[in-house]
């Protein structure tokens, strides 16, 4: 098993692949799995072995051949690599019900993710707590997070909120920020912005559901075409 190398400039497609492999890696370590190949990887999740050996490539040489991967090792080397051997401190813009829901999920924190405190402008939320998490006033949003040390923010505000909130965002030494409205946000110094666009998911996912009935169109529609080619 080799050790973690110098890291070059990697496409974003594998970055979104590796949270897959460590989860994937996590289930074979609960259940007590001790190694596997890229083939049985593959198996698991889908994409080729071919194209798991190239992703892990660019981060060092793991694996031997004939023997495969050490579970463990490779879960904890893509731990390191995705940054989950330290404790990220969070705060949550906006303690509406998607704020509130994120509060509550319980997973942030199994993997160091700690959200500390939620920010809100409504007076009836505000001294409320979420589980053990105070909902505090907006006014006190930057101060609280210079003071704690905040590497994250959530935002979960109304989108015609979105920009005025990531400008006072960036007068805090926040270092991320991981956009859950569909506005399109422009920081105004260099923060790291991670977009989740919920909607873009479900219209994905709404496209699969259809994509037969529109295979079944365009067949049809290269069927008349081929027809009147024949006339």
């Amino acid at each position: 098993m080799g050790e973690l190398g110098d890291v070059k400039k990697v496409s974003m497609a594998v970055i979104k692949r590796l949270p897959k492999y460590h989860q994937c890696l996590g289930n074979l370590r609960n259940n007590e799995v001790e190694r596997v190949s890229s083939q049985e990887l593959s198996e698991y999740l889908g994409f080729t072995a071919s194209q798991i050996r190239q992703d892990l490539n660019n981060f060092g040489e793991f694996g031997q051949q004939g023997y495969g991967y050490n579970v463990e090792q490779l879960y904890n080397e893509i731990a390191k690599i995705l940054g989950l051997n330290t404790e990220h401190k969070m705060v949550i813009v906006g303690a509406g019900n998607l704020g509130q829901a994120l509060a509550n999920y319980q997973g942030f924190q199994l993997h160091g993710f700690n959200i500390i405190a939620l920010f809100d402008v409504n007076p009836k939320l505000i001294g409320l707590k979420i589980g053990d998490i105070p909902i505090l006033d907006s006014d006190e949003m930057i101060y609280f997070i210079n003071e704690n040390d905040v590497d994250i923010a959530v935002l979960a505000v109304p989108q015609d909120r979105a920009q005025q909130v990531v400008e006072q965002l960036c007068k805090s030494n926040i270092r991320g920020i991981w956009n859950f409205t569909s506005a399109n946000i422009k920081p105004t110094r260099n923060v790291i912005v991670e977009n989740v666009y919920l909607i873009d998911s479900l219209f994905t996912l709404s496209y699969r559901l259809n994509e037969e009935k529109l295979q079944e169109r365009l067949a049809k529609q290269k069927m008349k075409k081929e027809i009147k080619i024949r006339r």
